[in-house]
């Protein structure tokens, strides 16, 4: 491991990388403090091979005591976390994934192609309770930011001092990393959650796992602040209890003194969740004016100010992602008897028909009023699957028809080489088997399984999208060798699904918050998509649920039930960007801020997130 000097680490390699990935760069360097005026720092930094140990002193300069607030204090660890090529990236780049856990803090950094050795960081001395990111808006959506660290807010005598302290090494795996972090921090305690979102009435179960020796009477949990008994098993601190209360629940931890959390939420059951957020849409999502084009749309609604909003932008305009709207409530009304939301649907249909598709030619517009001045294949095989949505709930071979014409135009415009989102496969040839539209699956099965033999030869050599490389390009990939596997059965996608899925997994995170576990990172639709059009991790995002999908589809292909659970703790987790009374955000702003920005928000509008309740709605049991 090389550093350019004791203080300013301005380079990271690990002696047993065969690719000498640099794993520090940003645009500030490793270990650049900001902080009050009235604190002096001190940092200390050491090596021995390649664990590198640091620590940062900050003493109380002045005559009057200090308090410090959350971004007070802000330590820069630029972790080498942005997009450049896939290839790039596979090689020299890492996923961060940050758990700010007071005083069980740890950050697992994998390099993106997988290829062990990975960096860990473990905090053992002092807290963490948040992080922020400052990002270079001229890459947009290709670069993370960097990180900057803030310890738990605390306060000084004149004189007096506070350490943080942390141990940066070299892991293997995701149970090395637990091993190794255990070894550095005497006081690591491990917690994990059976499910970390949980419908009203559902068990809550979460285990607690110290890493030292306790007394049960020096073991302290508080639910949202209020001491509650837990139980104890063997080594495990175990909280059983019933989901009674939608909402949030933090669980304070303590264990002889060291304190860490778990968070969750709970949630009505999945079908009041559906019934409110379809009600919802057509409450106050769909425009009715007879007078416009738009009549019958459903636009993105604003929390804060109660109205609808379109706009001529990309992803603020009248088609797009926001056809997941239509695909949610096709699919509510297939279990569901509501001539409401039926009837907003059928006008939303004529609506699509009218301004977004050509039923005859099969062309996908990118706006109403048949403007495709920006053509996007994105847009295609989600309109393709509205319509084979319509023809399970009303059973009329013409939507079969327009969603065959769609592909059609898809695949005669490169979309065998595309990375499509959501591609229909086996909803539209299973739709096509029960209509006995013979032709019709023969073509389709013949294009699906030339888009699938594609990824099969392109492997990891993923082409640069409307992001450099992302979770979104590597899940279709595994998605649709997966969904042409178990519509062809052949073995010959087996090393490919294998190959995809272990590149895709390591954009989840596995810290104890149901904002990051087993939720992908993505750290640019909040600007894209929301009203704030502020850059910075979304956790979660809708998008999220493609791993969850390759994870189900795993798991029954393989039978490994620890991809089920996976899939589920997934799907589960983008839930929380719906509310109970039906409204709904298109991304959570995790960071505490955002180039200074104040930022750990829900966006206020509903935009597209409702493929993240459509995906729940079909593949959660």
């Amino acid at each position: 491991m090389y550093m350019e000097d004791d203080i300013a680490m301005k380079e990271l390699i690990l002696s047993e990388d065969k690719y000498k990935m640099n794993w520090v760069e940003g645009t500030t360097e490793w270990g650049t403090v900001k902080c009050k005026k009235e604190l002096d720092v001190d940092v200390d930094s050491k090596r021995n091979g390649d664990i590198v140990s640091e620590r940062y002193t900050f003493t109380n300069n002045s005559k009057r005591d200090v308090f410090t607030s959350l971004t007070d204090i802000g330590i820069y660890t630029p972790f080498n976390d942005d997009y450049v090529d896939a290839q790039t990236c596979l090689r020299y780049r890492c996923h961060t994934h940050i758990c700010c856990g007071d005083d069980v803090s740890y950050i697992m950094a994998y390099r993106m192609g997988g290829e062990p050795p990975h960096l860990g960081l473990i905090l053992t001395t002092g807290a963490l309770s948040g992080y922020s990111v400052e990002r270079n808006k001229e890459r947009m959506s290709n670069d993370r930011g960097d990180f900057i660290l803030h310890p738990a807010p605390f306060s000084l005598a004149p004189g007096e001092s506070y350490s943080l302290e942390w141990v940066l090494f070299p892991f293997k795996e995701q149970n090395d990393f637990y091993k190794k972090a255990k070894k550095y921090c005497r006081h690591f305690i491990e917690v994990d959650a059976e499910n970390y979102v949980l419908f009203e009435g559902e068990n809550i179960n979460v285990s607690v796992m110290p890493a030292f020796e306790y007394k049960c009477e020096n073991v302290e949990i508080l639910e949202n602040g209020t001491p509650i008994k837990p139980e104890f098993k063997q080594n495990k601190i175990i909280i059983n209890k019933p989901a009674e209360r939608i909402g949030e629940l933090k669980f304070d931890i303590i264990v002889e003194g060291v304190r860490t959390y778990c968070r969750l939420l709970i949630q009505p059951e999945l079908s009041k969740l559906v019934r409110a957020r379809c009600h919802f849409i057509v409450d106050k999502q769909q425009y009715n004016n007879a007078k416009s084009h738009l009549d019958g749309d459903y636009l993105i609604y604003d929390n804060e100010e109660k109205h609808m909003f379109y706009a001529p932008e990309n992803d603020y305009n009248a088609g797009r992602e926001r056809v997941g709207m239509g695909i949610l409530l096709a699919k509510y009304l297939q279990g569901a008897d509501d001539e409401m939301v039926d009837k907003s649907l059928r006008k939303y249909a004529a609506f699509v028909g009218r301004e977004l598709v050509n039923e005859q030619t099969g062309e996908v517009y990118n706006d109403y009023m048949r403007d495709n001045s920006y053509k996007r294949l994105y847009n295609a095989p989600w309109f393709a699957l509205f319509y084979s949505e319509l023809y399970m709930l009303y059973r009329d071979r013409k939507y079969l028809t327009s969603a065959c014409r769609i592909m059609q135009y898809y695949y005669s415009n490169g979309g065998g080489k595309f990375y499509a989102i959501e591609l229909p496969i086996l909803t539209m040839t299973n739709a096509l088997k029960e209509a006995g539209m013979t032709q019709e699956l023969a073509q389709m099965t013949e294009y699906f399984k030339k888009h699938a033999d594609f990824m099969l030869e392109m492997g990891t050599e993923y082409p640069k999208s409307e992001v450099n490389y992302e979770q979104s390009i590597v899940a279709p990939a595994a998605q649709i060798l997966e969904e042409t596997y178990l519509l062809t059965g052949d073995e010959k996608y087996l090393e490919g699904i294998e190959l995809q899925k272990k590149v895709l997994e390591l954009f989840n995170g596995k810290q104890p918050d149901y904002h990051l576990n087993e939720v992908a990172i993505r750290h640019w639709d909040g600007y894209w998509f929301g009203k704030r059009r502020l850059y910075g991790d979304t956790f979660v995002h809708y998008w999220s649920t493609l791993t969850g999908i390759v994870y189900n589809y795993y798991a029954n292909i393989t039978g490994q039930k620890i991809y089920a659970k996976k899939a589920e703790k997934s799907l589960r987790a983008v839930l929380s960007m719906f509310y109970p009374d039906g409204s709904a955000t298109c991304a959570f702003v995790y960071p505490v801020t955002v180039n200074g920005e104040k930022a750990h928000y829900a966006d206020a509008y509903a935009n597209d997130q409702d493929w993240g309740l459509y995906s729940a709605l079909r593949y959660l049991k």
